[in-house]
């Protein structure tokens, strides 16, 4: 495991690393929530975020979706971007949303993509 910048990373192959992406969102409460990265640290070429649990396309338009590993990914590109402070604002907004009960519910709450996302949006502003 390597320490960059505040993350904790693995390095495996696509299918380890997509195995223990899962697992570890699956500890986190729902595959939901967890974000991550393709990273070229030397910034010559792109990298990429987004949330692990990609498209799910069973519940596409049914607004049920969590949005945290996406935002997540958001913070993680913001910090890999030079603007860690802006990364710290998303990800302390999501957090204030969950402390606050503000759930979508396979994390056991009832909001909805759109409301959980208002509620970050509302604590950013």
């Amino acid at each position: 495991m390597l320490d960059l910048g505040g993350f904790d990373v693995i390095v495996a192959s696509n299918l380890f690393g997509d195995v223990l992406s899962d697992l570890a969102g699956a500890l986190a409460g729902s595959i939901g929530v967890a974000p991550s990265g393709n990273l070229n640290p030397e910034k010559k070429h792109p990298s990429m975020f987004e949330p692990v649990h990609g498209s799910a396309p069973d519940i596409a338009g049914l607004g049920v979706a969590n949005p945290i590993g996406q935002l997540w990914a958001g913070a993680m590109m913001l910090d890999h971007l030079g603007e860690p402070a802006a990364a710290r604002e998303l990800m302390a907004a999501f957090e204030a949303c969950l402390a606050d009960g503000l759930r979508t519910r396979d994390l056991g709450g009832t909001a909805s993509t759109e409301k959980f996302t208002d509620g970050v949006a509302e604590r950013l502003a």
